[in-house]
């Protein structure tokens, strides 16, 4: 080109002459290729950026499988969330800090065998997972997150605490603190209130907000609950007055929440607790207790509070008599979560007092003796939780997937494309130098 537009500066009469335009409108269009370079790269890094975790995890996750996986593991440090790239209905949901954001995050397993992570706030519980897995209700803020699609909406009042789902469900149990905030005083120092007030046990309706507070007596607070299987009646464990409650003493109602009020109590006393949402057997016989032997409610340290040795026992859900013999389980246990061949199907935690070292495991345990471990997890996790219709048909035994690190988000395939375009970009203009010096040299040895 250079050797072109020499030619023609030699001939004067050929300057207005349309080569010369032709020519010259080359040139701008060469000036502003790598602005237009640029510009497509852009786009074309946020087009990747946005799609490419999807199109890459999808080559990398176990195949669907509607099972429980037999073990878990940590995500990568770079996992997408839920937000932003859905992963579907959950298998499990585990809760450890060994993520980006270092502290307690929910970590959903798909039922694909992908890992996305469900942060937390500051201070927030742990909360539950719908039976179908595919909806998390978050505690204390009163929203629901569809696992399918990833958004998040309001739906229930604050300072409510899910307890429970219900069996087909439609509704969710849950608690109210109606405490006050603070005491107030008036003008002599004198206390004008109480703060501590009993709390409310109410059915919600997560999709509709719908509350309705449920009769079943008294209590401080509500530590856990389980429907029947069936779901017309109720069990309710808690302390029933602010002493009980720092003597860590629990009474067990069990109630009908259509209004027939309550059926019986029982005082559970200080070493014996509901064993949580799936404490109600199957055939709805029996109601199972955690109870324990060792310190109570104040131990000398961690060490010494993981040494109590756990045991289930049973009542008849008909009377509240005990029923049968109790079964011993090893570790420390946390929580009845499903029952398999009429066998407890219990959550429990690992002696160590280093919380780093602790993990969390399922077993089936059975009054024959011995223990069947079904899910491990990593060392760290605090928290583990399966949804109701996998523990129902006790789907144990699936396959072992592995996090992609392929499911990253989108800013993290940005940032490491900007390199890769900087460089594209200098060997661009490098190559664009190039060409013109060689062209240069052209049109001197073509003048001389």
């Amino acid at each position: 080109m250079c050797r072109e537009l020499f030619v023609v500066a030699l001939q004067p009469e050929a300057r207005t002459s349309p080569p010369l335009r032709i020519q010259f409108n080359g040139a701008m269009l060469i000036r502003r290729a790598p602005a237009v370079a640029t510009f497509i790269a852009a786009a074309a890094i946020v087009i990747v950026a946005a799609q490419a975790p999807g199109w890459l995890a999808a080559h990398h996750d176990a195949a669907p499988a509607e099972v429980v996986p037999s073990r878990v593991r940590d995500p990568w440090l770079w996992q997408a969330t839920v937000g932003q790239h859905p992963v579907g209905p959950a298998s499990v949901l585990f809760f450890t800090a060994h993520t980006r954001y270092f502290e307690s995050t929910g970590v959903v397993v798909g039922r694909d065998g992908g890992y996305r992570l469900l942060p937390i706030g500051v201070g927030e519980g742990h909360g539950l997972l719908s039976p179908d897995g595919q909806w998390y209700l978050r505690p204390g803020t009163g929203s629901l997150v569809d696992l399918r699609t990833g958004d998040e909406r309001p739906t229930h009042q604050p300072r409510l605490h899910p307890l429970a789902w219900s069996p087909d469900g439609k509704l969710v149990l849950a608690t109210r603190n109606n405490d006050d905030a603070v005491i107030t005083y008036g003008p002599d120092n004198q206390q004008l209130n109480d703060p501590p007030k009993p709390d409310d046990l109410l059915t919600v309706d997560p999709w509709s907000g719908v509350e309705r507070v449920l009769p079943v007596g008294t209590f401080a607070s509500h530590s856990a609950a389980t429907w029947s299987p069936d779901g017309s009646l109720l069990a309710v464990a808690g302390p029933a007055d602010p002493a009980a409650q720092i003597a860590e003493r629990e009474r067990l109602v069990v109630a009908d929440p259509s209004g027939g009020g309550v059926r019986w109590q029982v005082e559970l006393g200080e070493r014996r607790r509901l064993a949580g949402r799936s404490a109600w057997s199957p055939d709805g016989r029996r109601i199972a207790l955690l109870a324990y032997d060792g310190c109570a409610t104040r131990c000398a340290d961690t060490a010494e509070m993981l040494r109590r040795s756990w045991r289930i026992e049973f009542l008849d859900a008909a009377t509240g008599r005990p029923v049968g013999d109790a079964i011993p389980v090893s570790g420390s246990a946390v929580e009845l979560v499903a029952w398999r061949s009429g066998d407890p199907v219990v959550k429990r935690q690992s002696p160590e007092a280093d919380h780093e070292k602790r993990h969390t495991a399922l077993a089936a345990v059975s009054a024959r003796g011995g223990d069947q471990v079904l899910l491990t997890t990593p060392n760290g996790v605090s928290d583990l939780v399966v949804p109701g219709d996998l523990l129902d048909r006790a789907a144990f035994g699936g396959p072992e997937p592995r996090p992609s690190p392929f499911a990253a988000p989108p800013w993290l395939y940005a940032t490491l494309a900007v390199p890769l375009l900087l460089a594209v970009l200098a060997l661009v203009r490098w190559q664009r130098r190039r060409s013109a010096s060689n062209g240069g040299d052209r049109g001197l040895t073509h003048r001389s």
